[in-house]
């Protein structure tokens, strides 16, 4: 390790941009020069892939894309990032798709890969963020097996636990035409926001020594690791930028390690890591949580909590999948022993790179159905179509409620003349004789 003081040196540049409220302009240059890249997204744009794209707008790299070897589809929306430095290898890729279950698994299974993180929840402020990819297990009231016949592949659920507030889930991928088995871990991160960052840099330094030491991170574990988030880029580049960072800073010095280089060369193989400037400042946080209090070192680590408190949040959501009943609200924030600094107020004007969600097909851009999961036939609902659906029902329940509350004010409007109607007749009633009644 160089003679450096890493903690001193990234806490002082992190001061320095805060003093300056230096953050969006960071950002923005960052932004900027990775514009600049000119590399070809051919395979992402063409019309039979259209629809296994999650947003129009996140195409991954021709050169750096993972290329299927099976079935009549080589499209994934998935780059090969590369760290060398840090011996480091990412597969970034986008939430599965209902009809693209069966690639991402092929993905896992020709790449070798041996785990997979996912920074998401299924469900996220009353959207759906990535399908519900494997099996959960008859306990949490789902399956124990996933049959992928389009891509000959089963999942099976092994076991779960979520001691540490951080749920990990084994499972077994088989090929069903060999019967070859592997073991693959599954990690899901609950507690980040789409768009934003967790409340805890401590809670997400844990998390990431957690992953770290199931060794699905190095390099010689057998494949790459799979890393997603929704589009795959926001909250997946955070946490790859992270891990990437922490291990040149012990091993070379801060002196060394330029975080933002860095993340320009990992944006040269999957557009648009980290989305933000709020995003790209708790990236220094997290580095700097690490480098403070060593977590990796401690073998054993109690749940904090904030960890058990969001976790409690978390497990009270149903990720049920129905269109029938409305999606469960967003947990409520936990308090944290160890908050984030509040972002610099002028980090708020900047809207956020979201993704432009992705449309159904249309008539221009076919989905040819050689390429789709046969697995649809049991998935009865299109999660390209669901923005829209979505739109729809708001607009006609908006429609509904504007009718009624109309109808209610013209009827409450009528009783209320009829009323002043009556007052009328009975007043004139009692202050005026009878008519004489004529011969």
């Amino acid at each position: 390790m160089g003679t450096d003081n890493p903690k001193t040196n990234v806490e002082n540049e992190f001061n320095e941009i805060d003093r300056s409220d230096g953050w969006i302009q960071l950002y923005l240059e960052i932004k900027v020069e990775s514009s600049k890249y000119d590399f070809s997204t051919s395979a992402a744009i063409k019309k039979k892939n259209a629809a296994f794209n999650r947003y129009r707008d996140v195409n991954p790299y021709d050169h750096s894309r993972i290329v299927l070897q099976r079935g009549t589809c080589d499209y994934i929306n998935a780059n090969l990032v590369k760290v060398p430095k840090a011996n480091r290898k990412y597969i970034l890729t986008q939430g599965p798709l209902q009809r693209t279950v069966g690639h991402f698994w092929l993905m896992v299974w020709e790449q070798k890969s041996r785990g997979i993180v996912m920074l998401n929840r299924i469900l996220e402020n009353n959207q759906k963020k990535c399908h519900l990819y494997w099996p959960r297990g008859e306990k949490a009231h789902g399956e124990n097996v996933l049959t992928l016949t389009d891509v000959g592949l089963s999942v099976t659920f092994v076991s779960f636990d979520d001691k540490n507030a951080y749920p990990k889930t084994i499972l077994r991928l088989t090929d069903l035409e060999s019967g070859e088995s592997r073991e693959v871990i599954h990690f899901q991160y609950t507690m980040w926001p789409d768009f934003g960052v967790p409340e805890s840099a401590r809670c997400f330094v844990r998390f990431l020594c957690l992953v770290r030491r199931s060794g699905i991170l190095e390099e010689d574990s057998g494949g790459p690791p799979v890393v997603h988030c929704s589009a795959g880029i926001g909250r997946s580049g955070t946490f790859c930028l992270v891990d990437s960072c922490l291990i040149l800073m012990k091993k070379l010095g801060q002196k060394d390690v330029n975080i933002k280089e860095l993340l320009l060369e990992m944006r040269s193989d999957r557009m648009g890591l980290i989305q933000t400037p709020g995003q790209l400042r708790f990236s220094y946080l997290a580095v700097i949580e690490e480098l403070t209090m060593d977590w990796e070192s401690q073998k054993e680590f109690e749940c904090l909590p904030e960890e058990e408190s969001a976790w409690k949040n978390t497990i009270s959501e149903s990720d049920s999948e129905s269109d029938d009943e409305p999606p469960p609200l967003p947990p409520p924030r936990s308090d944290s022993k160890r908050e984030i600094p509040p972002s610099p107020p002028h980090d708020l004007p900047l809207p956020p790179d979201r993704p432009l969600p992705s449309e159904p097909p249309t008539p221009e851009t076919p989905t040819p159905e050689n390429e789709l999961s046969n697995n649809d036939a049991s998935m009865h609902y299109n999660d390209l179509g669901e923005g829209l659906r979505e739109r729809k029902r708001v607009e006609a329940n908006k429609k509904t409620s504007d009718i009624i509350s109309e109808m209610k004010r013209k009827q409450e409007a009528a009783e209320s003349w009829q009323r002043v109607k009556r007052k009328h007749t009975e007043d004139s009633d009692e202050g005026e004789n009878p008519p004489t009644k004529k011969s």
